[in-house]
């Protein structure tokens, strides 16, 4: 192992042990790092003190030449630049190629948001009576109806449900918890799902000692994964003209709906777990857009 690669390990353990950062950003810092650490030894660099600030820009070059989105690329920046301000502030290095590079700002982009009708079409069409089929119905609800990040739902434990009182405890990125209010079809969902036994039948196909804990489970009784809620959201979009429904789409409408019907932004922060304002103020921008275009296709007279 280089010194570079050493190096690189330190301020992955830095990432997850100080700065407690979710692992899906650990992992795609891991790889970039890796990408970068290949990139410097083809060059005969293994030493941190060796690596110039030309070299860090024709990696960046290398990516975009490669076909990277420009949002991978500037994952990659600033994985790179992280890296250089730990070596500096830890003394083992006194080279920083980073420090006069910055990271391009990128254009916000507005996130896809169903209309009501949509997603009523979505959550009201019928759901085969079965295991999966109420497990189905249930994730889909959950998704839209708290807000959650797939992840978050995929993370959902037993203990983490408080259907009586209304609330789920939700572990969001870098392991904060929160609670997020569940009422209404959602929870008479969830409810079925627990309460016709299709979790206790799905279950029963595990065969591990260790019974998951898991709120979703899979035809094998284990913990259902993101793929599979990715192919859930698929699936049933597609049966009512929604095509590539990502789990995504569900929690942006949720936020947007949130606030068409009233809803205060430092709420919707708290319940959708964005550690800064001006993540959930994006909400405002889709909301004024989606207005328009209702607007725009429902007023006779709004196109001249």
């Amino acid at each position: 192992m280089s010194n570079l690669e050493r190096c690189c390990g330190e301020y992955l353990n830095y990432l997850v042990v100080e700065r407690n950062l979710a692992s899906n950003t650990v992992a795609a810092y891991r790889r970039d790092l890796r990408a970068y650490c290949a990139f410097l030894n083809d060059r005969g660099i293994e030493d941190a003190d060796d690596i110039t600030r030309r070299d860090v820009e024709d990696f960046i070059a290398a990516r975009r030449e490669a076909g990277s989105a420009d949002a991978s690329v500037n994952r990659a920046l600033s994985a790179v630049k992280g890296l250089h301000k730990f070596l500096v502030r830890e003394q083992l290095t006194s080279a920083h190629p980073t420090l006069t590079i910055r990271v391009p700002k990128q254009a916000d982009r507005l996130p896809e948001v169903l209309s009501i009708e949509r997603v009523s079409r979505l959550l009201d069409q019928p759901f085969a009576q079965t295991p999966a089929g109420e497990r189905d119905h249930a994730a889909l609800e959950v998704l839209y109806g708290c807000g959650l990040r797939v992840s978050e739902l995929t993370g959902l434990d037993m203990r983490d449900l408080f259907l009586d009182e209304g609330f789920v405890r939700v572990m969001g990125k870098g392991s904060k918890e929160r609670i997020a209010p569940i009422t209404g079809t959602a929870r008479d969902a969830l409810s079925r799902y627990l309460h016709n036994r299709a979790r206790d039948s799905l279950l029963s196909h595990c065969r591990s000692l260790n019974v998951s804990p898991a709120v979703f489970l899979n035809a094998r009784g284990t913990r259902l994964s993101r793929q599979s809620v990715h192919a859930i959201c698929e699936k049933y979009g597609r049966a009512v003209g929604i095509e590539g429904l990502h789990p995504h789409t569900l929690r942006h409408s949720f936020a947007t709906h949130m606030l068409a019907g009233g809803a205060d932004l430092r709420v919707l922060q708290e319940i959708l777990g964005h550690a800064d304002i001006s993540t959930t103020q994006i909400y405002t921008h889709v909301d004024r857009t989606h207005l328009r275009e209702v607007y725009l296709s429902s007023h006779p007279r709004a196109r001249g």
